[in-house]
């Protein structure tokens, strides 16, 4: 974290400290106490005898939420505490707090760490003493000059790196007090806006990163997902979810957008004029699907709607309002919208949702739908070819999905002179440069290259994923990061793959590298080591998760595996199945799903050639 800069100039010290007097006498009049104890002095404020700071009959978009948690408490049920906070006081009216927070140079406490994630700060105590930033970028897509802004913010107001996430998304860590709000404010100046990003609100909103460029698909979800996007940050309703909850729009590309792990996603199929009806013409439409969740265990399904795409806003709005009024409020661990669909039923929670709008939910049957082409394994790495006639998209492989500032400058460099100025985030933990002319592609890749990054499928960090891990994460039970990276060494020196295996690594139950969707998935644990019965950082490892036509959740292949074990383990997994599989066309998934559990081990454990 850079400790000497000083986020506030003269002009802004004289504002922060006529904001805190104004501030006072604001509170005042509202009977709050004051913050600054600058304005209004020799005043002595009376608190009101309530516990909440927010009238008891509230008007106006929030009251839904107020009168879904007094459903529960008119049933003599205890709120959690995150509902409690959000009830006490709103999280979307803390600027003026976080300001004081900043001015002072201090760290949120108790239930205001929870509430400031609602305006993007995340407090992660005690893994990193600082702040985190998640940004919103709908779509995973940006232009060039907001890559530099952003590369610019991470050098003068958190650690000097970005880190792409598994939402297209990007997040900055080691962020001072201080430094909170200047980075929110030099965020909004760049046209990114972070409100929502985190806390008990709709995550930032995903679609293919090949959007409006890749030849296989069957439309843009770009317009779709910055819809979503505006439709949110203009409805305060939409704010302060039972849980957080994930939209995602497949239009079909070559990179998938991981739909069906999302609480809503929007697929994309056809109805050719041989299955049309008259209530279903032939045309482009979504099918819902609904509940993805693989944290627990769950993939989104279909249910049976085909919505056009005019349509998908309103319904994504009529489905968050029936999960505000009826989701968990008081058990934080049962408040996804997953488990509102477990109790009620797809066929109730669709006649719920049905109520709310004033168009037909059109049941079709999935059978008559033509579907999209399979996502590429590995097109979100290397150089493919656009539907743009001369044009090509290139994939960046980042080592564990961090990127330093020169790297960020460098990558805008290339997109502003060789490419259309788009910066292509995926859920892959990587980046896209496109439109870059078949003559620039040799100097494209070559500047990349000069960065220290790579481009080429066949390096084995082009499949591997990794959550933030111990390093910057309290729930983190392993620094995943640097854990990736030893396996992704080790292999390099000893294998080399002829097909696209997906490593992920997740530090913790929340599972935000995804580890029950790849090839080969590791969720971080102690392991009992040596006589003193030490503890150190290890993993359980799955194997067989997929997405897509190999939809499935990994199967536990090894538990308990220290760190440093794991990457000969995996290597050794890996030998296991060139030296079984039935031919070289034969996927990992494919032939761990082909031989049962105890027939994996038996060839493993005969594999005497250490990799």
């Amino acid at each position: 974290m850079n400790q000497s800069y000083n986020p506030f100039d003269d002009e802004q010290k004289n504002y922060l400290q006529g904001f805190m007097m104004g501030a006072d006498v604001s509170r005042a009049v509202r009977g709050l106490p004051i913050l600054s104890g600058q304005g209004l002095k020799g005043t002595s404020i009376q608190v009101g005898g309530t516990t909440s700071a927010v009238p008891e009959g509230i008007a106006g978009p929030e009251r839904i939420h107020r009168e879904a948690q007094d459903r529960f408490l008119t049933n003599k049920k205890k709120l959690c505490a995150e509902e409690q906070a959000k009830r006490d006081k709103n999280p979307l009216d803390m600027w003026n707090e976080m300001l004081e927070h900043a001015a002072s140079d201090k760290f949120p406490k108790g239930t205001d760490v929870f509430l400031f994630k609602f305006q993007g700060l995340f407090y992660v105590s005690p893994a990193q003493d600082a702040y985190m930033c998640r940004l919103r970028i709908p779509g995973g897509i940006l232009r060039s000059d907001q890559f530099r802004g952003v590369a610019d913010l991470a050098e003068s107001h958190a650690g000097g790196y970005a880190d792409v996430t598994t939402r297209a998304n990007l997040q900055l860590r080691e962020i001072s007090p201080k430094d909170g709000v200047p980075l929110l404010m030099g965020l909004q100046e760049h046209g990114i806006i972070v409100r929502g990003s985190g806390g008990d609100n709709i995550r930032n909103v995903t679609g293919n990163p090949t959007s409006g460029l890749d030849p296989q698909e069957i439309i843009e979800t770009l317009p779709l997902a910055r819809e979503m996007h505006h439709f949110i940050l203009n409805h305060r309703e939409l704010y302060g979810l039972p849980r957080k909850f994930n939209i995602a729009f497949e239009g079909g590309g070559s990179i998938s957008s991981l739909e069906e792990t999302n609480d809503i996603g929007f697929a994309a199929v056809k109805v050719n004029e041989d299955h049309a009806t008259t209530e279903v013409p032939a045309g482009v439409y979504f099918r819902l699907t609904l509940g993805g969740i693989t944290g627990h265990l769950d993939f989104a399904r279909d249910t049976g709607v085909l919505v056009l795409p005019s349509e998908c806003v309103p319904v994504a709005d009529a489905i968050l309002r029936v999960f505000i009024a009826n989701g968990d409020r008081t058990d934080r661990k049962k408040a996804r919208l997953k488990y509102v669909l477990d109790d009620w039923g797809f066929e109730k929670f669709i006649e719920e949702t049905q109520k709310l709008l004033n168009f037909h939910l059109r049941k079709f049957d999935l059978t008559h739908c033509e579907k999209a082409a399979p996502a590429d394994r590995y097109g979100h790495v290397g150089v493919h070819p656009q539907k743009q006639e001369g044009l090509n998209y290139i994939g960046v492989v980042l080592p564990v999905g961090r990127l330093t500032p020169p790297q960020m400058h460098g990558l805008a460099d290339i997109a502003e002179s060789l490419g259309d100025r788009k910066i292509r985030l995926t859920v892959w933990q990587n980046l896209l440069l496109s439109g870059i002319p078949d003559d620039k592609v040799s100097e494209a890749t070559s500047r990349i290259e000069a960065l220290g990054l790579d481009w080429k499928a066949s390096n084995v960090r082009g499949a591997l994923v990794a959550c933030t891990g111990n390093a910057g994460c309290k729930y983190a039970a392993a620094n995943t990061k640097l854990h990736a990276g030893l396996i992704a060494d080790y292999m390099e020196e000893r294998i080399e793959l002829d097909s696209p295996i997906n490593i992920h690594l997740t530090g913790c139950h929340h599972s935000c590298a995804q580890h029950y969707i790849g090839d080969i998935g590791l969720i971080a644990t102690k392991v009992e080591v040596g006589e003193d019965e030490d503890m150190v950082e290890g993993y359980h490892i799955f194997v067989g998760g997929g997405y897509g036509p190999d939809q499935g959740i990994g199967r536990e292949f090894k538990t308990s595996v220290t760190h440093e074990e794991c990457p000969a383990v995996i290597a050794r997994l890996l030998l296991t199945y060139h030296e079984h599989r039935m031919s070289e066309q034969e996927t990992f998934v494919e032939f761990v799903n082909r031989v049962d559990m105890i027939e994996l081990n038996k060839l493993y454990d005969g594999n005497l050639v250490m990799a």
